[in-house]
């Protein structure tokens, strides 16, 4: 079997049964309202199952920031030039960047991959080097890319969970990205898999006026018309329409999962990422986190379709794993909330049923 189908293969069905039930009697029993935490309860619970004990410990956590160019920006569907894509990974490398920041706060290691960077990297930058190609094509006039290049992504995704693995084990993983212009690509994954309008699902992405959305809309029309993406074919909509950095961010989401490592996406792009992935193995969502709401508005449709609800909403819409590494701090005070808040029994209060 491939990479990808080992992979997929490897993901348990079901998380681990006897410790979720152990975790919901236990947050019943807790000297407090039961629920009264809302969905940090929830989150608690399938931490619980996924790592099968009752105090998850998240102290090793990486965020990947994923980054690829895409052809279509030559469509004018983006404000900034793509030459911005790899003077990011740079700063990225360098530790300037947003997500270094917020993730460091947060107690994460951030390292970016570049997975189709139309750029040379040097050899010794501190990043993930998965080149598939000198980023996509331009896929209003053919393919972004061949279907093996969506796998050999996919798997250079997987590739790096397996690298992070080898030098220690890993207990939450952060996905992000960078690449100027994929949120068109990201609106057309979802628009081929949903069906929906464009115009329903597209943003404005890095702030384009009117007259640019009405373009960015038109493009993604013409490139979905023109391909004719198989929805019940994950692999042939992130071949047609998609991104090399979007396979990567699914390979993490598919590598994570089967290893039994909790996964929390960001933004519009990681969700698609995300989606892709829950596509090719629906058990993997059982370990999937989606951490914000995007203002860009095919954000929520994604969630929609994968069953799940983003923990917060800061109005973000940066991308790079910024709202990943937010909400690694929230992930972090769930496990305490099971662990640590003391049961009525164990504290002597009376519990009114």
């Amino acid at each position: 079997m491939s990479l990808l189908e080992t992979t997929i293969s490897n993901i348990r069905k079901e998380l681990d049964p006897a410790a979720l039930a152990a975790a919901k009697e236990r947050l019943c029993n807790q000297a407090k309202p039961p629920g009264s935490l809302g969905i940090m309860e929830d989150i608690s619970a399938r931490l619980a199952a996924i790592k099968g004990t009752l105090d998850v410990r998240l102290t090793n956590k990486w965020i990947v920031t994923c980054a690829g160019d895409h052809g279509v920006v030559e469509e004018g569907v983006s404000l900034f030039p793509a030459e911005v894509t790899p003077q990011m990974v740079l700063n990225f490398a360098g530790g300037g960047a947003s997500v270094n920041v917020i993730g460091n706060h947060a107690g994460a290691r951030v390292k970016a991959a570049d997975i189709g960077v139309n750029y040379d990297f040097a050899p010794a930058l501190p990043i993930f080097h998965k080149k598939v190609r000198y980023g996509t094509a331009n896929f209003t006039k053919e393919p972004a890319m061949t279907r093996q290049e969506a796998i050999r992504s996919i798997e250079a995704g997987i590739e790096i969970v397996r690298e992070l693995e080898a030098e220690a084990p890993v207990d939450l993983l952060g996905t992000g990205d960078m690449g100027i212009g994929n949120t068109t690509p990201s609106t057309a994954v979802i628009a081929a898999f949903s069906g929906l309008p464009v115009a329903k699902l597209t943003g404005r992405g890095t702030g384009i006026d009117d007259a640019a959305l009405a373009n960015k809309i038109a493009v993604i029309e013409k490139g979905l018309a023109l391909h004719e993406p198989d929805p019940k074919d994950p692999l042939d909509i992130l071949s047609k329409v998609g991104g090399l950095e979007i396979g990567a961010l699914a390979g993490l989401v598919l590598g994570a999962a089967a290893r039994g490592i909790p996964v929390i996406c960001d933004g519009l792009i990681s969700t698609a990422g995300a989606l892709i992935a829950c596509e090719l193995a629906p058990a993997a969502r059982n370990y999937l986190f989606v951490s914000h709401k995007s203002v860009e508005i095919g954000h929520t449709y994604m969630h929609h379709r994968l069953g799940l609800e983003p923990l917060i909403d800061l109005k973000f819409r940066l991308g790079e794993g910024t709202g990943a590494a937010v909400c690694m701090e929230l992930l972090d005070l769930a496990t305490r909330i099971l662990a640590d808040i003391k049961t009525f029994e164990e504290v002597g209060v009376t519990n009114i049923e």
